[in-house]
């Protein structure tokens, strides 16, 4: 008997999109599997985090942008969706660590009270629960007051994780995570990721195909805004079937 195949956390239908003339994206359609990692690989201005905004509708927040095509978060269109909903659902962690400028207790806080989540107690255990998911719990644990500006790059992104967590996403976005992170932070932040992607669905944009190889279970390869290929990332990184994903992957181009 075949096993069913769970239904996708997110989907791109002919997803397309311009920022004036130039086209950014090129009828795009994928299906993101749940509790996974699928990372998206590709030469640089290929298209990654353009595609990794349209997921959660930041990418409408640009001006002069236009899109076409259609995102489904669990099999419904994000058209209809209000923005603070689907970017409760779809949260998004960027390049740059952005705490924000006051204690690590109200950064991981400033969420749920949004979503009105204020007693004490509650947000206590949920604040340590999330430390704990990305292993910065013992770390700070006697900091919580200190200002999140103080912590390392590192303990910084890990933060902004954890803070993303605490409204309780069904899909994680990460745009190259570790880029600015040294062997040692990118080593707990990849341990962190293998932990997380049991409970959420996780899209990650990385230049870095070592670390593409090292925690994906999917990968995409962008080219010039298109979709090249998509495939279990052991299957992609050892066989690919199309030529430019073999081209890029051997360094002949990036």
């Amino acid at each position: 008997m075949m096993q069913e195949q769970a239904a996708p956390a997110m989907q791109t239908v002919n997803l397309s999109v311009s920022y004036g003339r130039m086209r950014a994206l090129e009828d795009v359609t994928i299906s993101i599997p749940p509790q996974a990692i699928t990372a998206i690989i590709g030469p640089s201005g290929c298209g990654k985090t353009t595609l990794l905004t349209c997921f959660n509708a930041l990418i409408e927040e640009q001006p002069g942008v236009r899109v076409e095509g259609e995102v489904l978060l669990a099999g419904k269109s994000i058209g209809g969706m209000r923005r603070d909903l689907l970017r409760r659902r779809v949260g998004m962690v960027t390049q740059t660590p952005t705490p924000f400028p006051f204690s690590v207790y109200r950064n991981l806080t400033y969420g749920p009270r949004y979503y009105h989540m204020a007693r004490k107690a509650q947000l206590d255990q949920l604040i340590r629960e999330k430390l704990e998911m990305v292993g910065l719990y013992d770390e700070v644990r006697d900091d919580l007051h200190r200002s999140a500006l103080a912590l390392s790059g590192g303990q910084q992104q890990r933060l902004c994780i954890a803070r993303a967590l605490t409204v309780e996403p069904e899909v994680l976005l990460l745009d190259e995570p570790c880029s600015s992170l040294d062997v040692k932070a990118t080593a707990k932040m990849e341990a962190t990721l293998l932990d997380l992607k049991s409970t959420y669905t996780i899209i990650i944009v990385t230049h870095n195909i070592a670390q593409a190889r090292r925690i994906a279970d999917y990968a995409l390869f962008l080219n010039g805004g298109r979709m090249v290929e998509m495939a279990p990332a052991k299957q992609l990184f050892e066989h690919p079937h199309e030529a430019p994903t073999r081209d890029f992957l051997s360094g002949a181009f990036g």
